[in-house]
């Protein structure tokens, strides 16, 4: 009991709009970015944005991991030169592009429901054609994410194990006993969503209705407020005036 009203103490609500806004400007900072002490910055800003949410679990570990490749960035890679060093240095560019992207995103497809989605979409007249496959998406990542769970289970009761030792043990086992059903049940699932959807009068021209209240909150400012001067510290730094 003391858990729950904790992780409710904790779970701010933001409006729907906020959080793409925010993940726009996290995508321009990050393929922008001027120094690694930048991008540091800009992950203390997501998770607290994460741990403000109620996602403390998903923040602390999504934290480590790149807490982890940023030390492994700073101490191996003085100590390796050639073709190496240009490989390493590629694929962690790379990583350091995507990761936070990735990270705030995982946080706001986990604390953004459907309804509210489709709310807030409507109250600034983005098209259907632009909402309903947006939608359809939201829904679609946690349930293909619970049919690899069931598929995992089930596997596991037959000794086929979804690790990369079973996959280089048995790889054509591991693909038609996991992998093909996990197609099967994606293509399955997008086809259910996209009949759910319709049904339930996703096509419907006229204005969505919401039980929570979608509007601009204080939150919601100081987020935007935080995230704005991030990504013009990093367009100083880059233009050299830091």
């Amino acid at each position: 009991m003391n858990e729950k009203k904790q992780r409710r103490k904790w779970n701010v609500r933001f409006d729907p709009r906020t959080k793409i806004i925010l993940l726009i400007i996290s995508m321009i900072i990050a393929t922008t970015i001027s120094s690694l002490r930048y991008e540091c910055i800009l992950i203390v800003l997501i998770a607290t944005v994460g741990v403000v949410c109620g996602k403390i679990r998903y923040t602390v570990i999504g934290t480590g991991i790149y807490a982890g490749i940023y030390l492994f960035t700073i101490f191996y890679l003085q100590n390796i030169t050639g073709t190496v060093y240009t490989m390493f240095t590629a694929w962690l560019s790379l990583i350091f592009k995507v990761y936070p992207c990735g990270m705030l995103a995982g946080i706001v497809v986990s604390t953004t429901k459907v309804n509210e989605f489709l709310s807030a979409m409507s109250k600034i007249h983005i098209s259907k054609k632009v909402i309903i496959p947006l939608a359809v998406m939201l829904r679609y990542i946690p349930t293909i994410r619970e049919d690899w769970h069931f598929i995992k289970d089930a596997m596991r009761l037959r000794g086929v194990s979804p690790s990369l030792k079973s996959f280089l043990k048995q790889p054509s086992m591991t693909i038609e006993c996991l992998y093909s059903p996990l197609l099967m049940a994606a293509s399955k699932a997008a086809d259910e969503l996209a009949i759910a959807s319709v049904t339930r009068g996703i096509e419907n021209p006229n204005p969505r209705t919401c039980l929570v209240q979608i509007c601009f909150r204080i939150q919601d400012f100081l987020a935007l407020f935080c995230f704005a001067a991030m990504m013009v510290l990093n367009f100083i730094g880059r233009c050299g005036a830091v």
